[in-house]
């Protein structure tokens, strides 16, 4: 039988970054911050016990969610000509303890929209990526009723890369911040050794019309498709690039 999460002892409300930033780094998937995280939400549950120092129920912190700048200059009129970049956050982290409920992801969601609309009306679209990388295809998005757009936005394909045969993938945005450079050339020539590289699997886009919904929906700059069901299984090749 599917458990559903009782939201009368759940609450959201603002945290600091340092908080959110540790939870992300110990239990999301990732284990990564992003450094344009600049608005973080905490999921709170009500444990029914009364608190050890104050006249009140003692609250568990189960679950983050980050919102940021997007990546790009031009990320506003991407969704929407009528939309400028610093009217646009990118959902970036969402984490949630298990075992609080099936649709408590959603509810989270849904009520972080609601705090969007209240504590920052100058934001009036959201934008967030699903990486079949990782497995996903957005389900927590479309259970949410976000818009989807495809995975064939992004005009150029991005790379991972791999430092020895048998290491850990790591994106092409990570390895130019350390080498600072993504031209293979130059990478060839500071890495200094044998490396591996694949094409990332291109991520599924999602937007959301926070505010003045339907003028934005009728101008959207790319059509809403139907939602994608199943990860793609399309297998990359390797290459393997070798310093001469």
């Amino acid at each position: 039988m599917t458990k559903y999460c009782d939201t009368s002892k759940l609450s959201v409300r603002h945290i600091d970054r340092n908080t959110a930033k540790r939870m992300i780094i110990k239990y999301h998937y990732s284990h990564l911050w992003s450094p344009k995280n600049n608005c973080a939400l905490g999921l709170f549950y009500d444990t029914g016990n009364e608190h050890a120092f104050f006249n009140e129920s003692a609250e568990e912190l189960i679950g983050v969610i980050t919102y940021g700048d997007p990546v790009g200059r031009h990320s506003g009129i991407s969704i929407c000509e009528l939309l400028d970049r610093t009217e646009v956050y990118e959902l970036t982290r969402l984490y949630v303890h298990d075992g609080y409920g099936s649709n408590i992801e959603s509810w989270f969601i849904s009520q972080s929209f609601k705090w969007l609309k209240e504590n920052k009306p100058k934001i009036k679209a959201l934008i967030s990526y699903a990486s079949p990388m990782e497995g996903h295809v957005g389900t927590i998005y479309q259970a949410t009723n976000w818009i989807y757009q495809g995975n064939r936005i992004r005009p150029n394909d991005s790379w991972m890369f791999r430092l020895t045969e048998d290491g850990e993938w790591i994106h092409g945005r990570t390895l130019a911040n350390t080498y600072k450079t993504n031209d293979i050339e130059k990478l060839k020539k500071k890495i200094g050794h044998t490396f591996w590289k694949k094409k990332d699997l291109r991520k599924h886009r999602y937007v959301y019309a926070l505010q003045n919904k339907r003028k934005i929906l009728k101008n959207l700059k790319y059509p809403s498709l139907p939602y994608p069901k199943s990860v793609d299984k399309e297998e990359l090749e390797i290459i393997k690039v070798e310093i001469k």
